[in-house]
C-alpha cells in the first residue's frame, strides 16, 4: 500500500520489531517530522527519530498490548511512551485515550514513510555530517504552534 492510498479504511499498518504488537492508522496524518534532537537519537536509537502525527482516535491495537512509561519534558509534563514489552520497539508517543495529536514514530510502519514534504526539527542538535535537503522545511528547535 502506498503512503496516499487507503485500504478498507486503513491509511497504514504497522507494529512491533518481532510481530507481537501490531496497530492501524485510520486517518491521513496531520505531519510528518524527523527530529535530530538528542532524546530522539537517544530512543531511536539512530541519528534522527520519524514522527508521524495523527489524531488519537486514529490509532487502533489490533494485536497484543503495548507498554508505556513516562519521561518527562523540557517544559515539565509527562510524555507517555508506547512499546512493545517483548522486543522493545517505540510504537507511539503521547496519549492514546487523550485529545492532542499522537507521535506513531515512523519506522514502525510495514510500508516505509515518505520523507520528501517532512519537516525537519531541532536541527540544532543534529549530527555532524547529516544532510538535511536545502528544499524543506526546517526549525533549529520545536515549531512555533
Amino acid at each position: 500500500m502506498r503512503n496516499d492510498e487507503k485500504h478498507d479504511g486503513i491509511y497504514q499498518a504497522g507494529g512491533c520489531q518481532c510481530g507481537s504488537v501490531r496497530y492501524v492508522v485510520r486517518g491521513a496524518p496531520i505531519q510528518t517530522y524527523v527530529c535530530h534532537c538528542r532524546e530522539c537519537q537517544m530512543q531511536s536509537p539512530s541519528a534522527f527519530g520519524i514522527s508521524v502525527l495523527v489524531a488519537p482516535g486514529y490509532i487502533e491495537i489490533v494485536k497484543g498490548q503495548p507498554k508505556s512509561w513516562s519521561r518527562p519534558t523540557k517544559s515539565g509534563a509527562l510524555m507517555p511512551c508506547y512499546f512493545c514489552a517483548d522486543c522493545g520497539s517505540r510504537l507511539f508517543h503521547g496519549d492514546l485515550q487523550g485529545r492532542a495529536d499522537v507521535s506513531v514514530k515512523g519506522g514502525s510502519f510495514d510500508e516505509p514513510v515518505d520523507l520528501r514534504l517532512a519537516m525537519h526539527i531541532w536541527t540544532k542538535q543534529k549530527l555532524a555530517g547529516v544532510i538535511i535537503p536545502d528544499d524543506v522545511v526546517t526549525f533549529p528547535g520545536e515549531p512555533d504552534g
